[in-house]
């Protein structure tokens, strides 16, 4: 799940997973487009900005990298590395193109509106579980739900002004917390 990381000026490219090997490699589920751009971004960081990450060298296996980081060369300090979210700097990344391009970051902690402007929640996550992303709401009125991130779903995005616009399907499913 991506959260917000504590520094804004950080966005979460990836997070390490388990030690892969005996020397020290690591594999790591990438957020970018193409799994295998994270190690085109130079030096990553962990969530504080203070311990550092490169990339020295990286294949693709089943979808996720499986990546040598400098410095880490044994499974034991591999290891120890597993579930470090690995963060850039924003301005690293540069501005988006596209008006349809958002980083995960910018959505997150934003209001979610009714067409109307009623508000009826926050995005907490944008989960993706292979076929496209989907957002997390907490719900003002109790409990989270799941929508589809498409543009029928979510019509308007309004990062600026820090809401979004959601059509809710007729069949949305709200999860109480706790359950």
């Amino acid at each position: 799940m991506a959260e917000r990381p504590r520094n804004k000026d950080l966005v979460l490219m990836g997070r390490i997973g388990a030690a892969h090997g005996i020397k020290g490699e690591v594999r790591i589920k990438s957020h970018t487009e193409d799994p295998a751009d994270i190690a085109a971004y130079g030096p990553l960081t962990d969530g504080t900005g203070k311990e550092q990450f490169e990339i020295v060298a990286s294949r693709l296996s089943k979808g996720m990298v499986i990546a040598r980081l400098k410095g880490v060369t044994d499974r034991n300090q591999a290891e120890r590395l597993n579930g470090t979210d690995l963060y850039v700097a924003r301005a690293v990344l540069g501005a988006t193109e596209n008006e349809d391009e958002f980083l995960q970051a910018d959505l997150i902690g934003l209001e979610v509106r009714e067409p109307d402007g009623r508000r009826i929640g926050q995005i907490k996550a944008i989960l993706n579980y292979g076929a496209s992303d989907i957002l997390d709401v907490s719900l003002d009125e109790g409990g989270t739900a799941l929508f589809p991130f498409t543009r029928a779903i979510v019509p308007d995005i309004f990062i600026e002004h820090g809401f979004v616009t959601l059509v809710a399907p007729e069949e949305t499913v709200v999860e109480q917390d706790g359950e």
